[in-house]
């Protein structure tokens, strides 16, 4: 009996480590997602202004 009990503790202390670790990578990948939403709309408004001046300089070749 007191050795199932020890076995359940160190289930027990490794599920809580574990959710800790996940609770760190959970933060992290929440932190690089806002990151590339970030990088994403930068380079969506790039393409924007990349596109506006194509269509001006194929405006004056035409």
């Amino acid at each position: 009996m007191n050795e199932d009990l020890k076995v359940l503790e160190e289930k027990l202390s490794r599920l809580i480590s574990l959710c800790g670790e996940l609770r760190q990578e959970n933060a992290q990948l929440r932190l690089d997602l806002k990151a590339m939403a970030s990088d994403t709309a930068l380079l969506k408004a790039n393409m924007a202004q990349a596109s506006t001046r194509i269509e001006a300089l194929m405006e004056t070749l035409e």
